[in-house]
């Protein structure tokens, strides 16, 4: 009890002092932690019309400026997206059409993670940066489901190899969930969020790759999502991501 007792006062202190101006940009949906973070260093973000430094704090009732707009709290909103080849995870892009292409809301949402340019499936987008944070974060170690079609055969010995690990520049995979759907298309469960991980898995078992696909998150799946396609979630359908 009283480590318990010890969490909720400094929850309380936090909430007296207020939180770091970072968090609170990504709690109000304007942008993600991280980019809250360059925002600031850049001297973009004032509170109360007074340039921040990375680190400072603010409350909810404080003024919270980004290139001198006042930033509102969002209504917090959760999609799954079906995302096509050839289509950039990002906001922005001069060259490709993004995710946020196809994403129209009155909200601002952001992608959680990301898909390679030429992956297709299942991507989560939201304006509550600690729900990102969760959905990200390795602790939780959220699994993610891929069907991946190759080029050839798949072997006993390519299966066993990724169920163990593989050694990839950064360091040895974690153990891996492999079932065959047929000769040439696997269905691959992982928990990393290392940057195209099972396309380069394949890659050092010498496989030519004709899709990877993300079917699942934790346990919320595409299902019938077209391509192109997005939804909200419902509460029930969030909770699904953490079974």
């Amino acid at each position: 009890m009283e480590g318990v007792n010890n969490l909720e006062n400094a929850e309380d202190l936090e909430n007296a002092e207020g939180y770091r101006v970072q968090k609170l940009l990504s709690n109000y949906g304007h942008c993600s932690r991280r980019k809250a973070e360059e925002l600031i260093e850049a001297g973009r973000v004032k509170v109360n019309n007074k340039v921040i430094s990375l680190g400072d704090k603010a409350t909810e009732q404080d003024k919270i400026f980004v290139d001198d707009k006042l930033i509102i709290k969002e209504k917090r909103v959760y999609v799954m997206f079906n995302k096509p080849v050839k289509c950039v995870t990002a906001l922005r892009d001069r060259r490709y059409n993004t995710v946020m292409d196809f994403i129209k809301l009155k909200q601002r949402v952001f992608p959680i993670g990301r898909l390679d340019f030429n992956t297709s499936g299942l991507l989560l987008l939201t304006n509550d940066g600690d729900f990102a944070n969760e959905v990200m974060h390795p602790s939780f170690e959220i699994k993610k489901t891929y069907l991946a079609g190759v080029d050839r055969p798949i072997t006993k010995l390519d299966t066993e190899a990724i169920e163990n690990g593989i050694y990839l520049d950064d360091g040895k995979t974690s153990p891996a969930n492999v079932k065959l759907i047929n000769e040439r298309t696997m269905e691959i469960t992982i928990h990393e969020g290392k940057n195209r991980i099972v396309r380069r898995m394949l890659k050092k078992l010498n496989f030519r790759i004709r899709f990877v696909h993300r079917v699942k998150i934790g346990g919320l799946a595409l299902g019938e999502l077209k391509t192109g396609e997005y939804k909200t979630l419902s509460e029930s359908m969030k909770r699904r991501i953490f079974s």
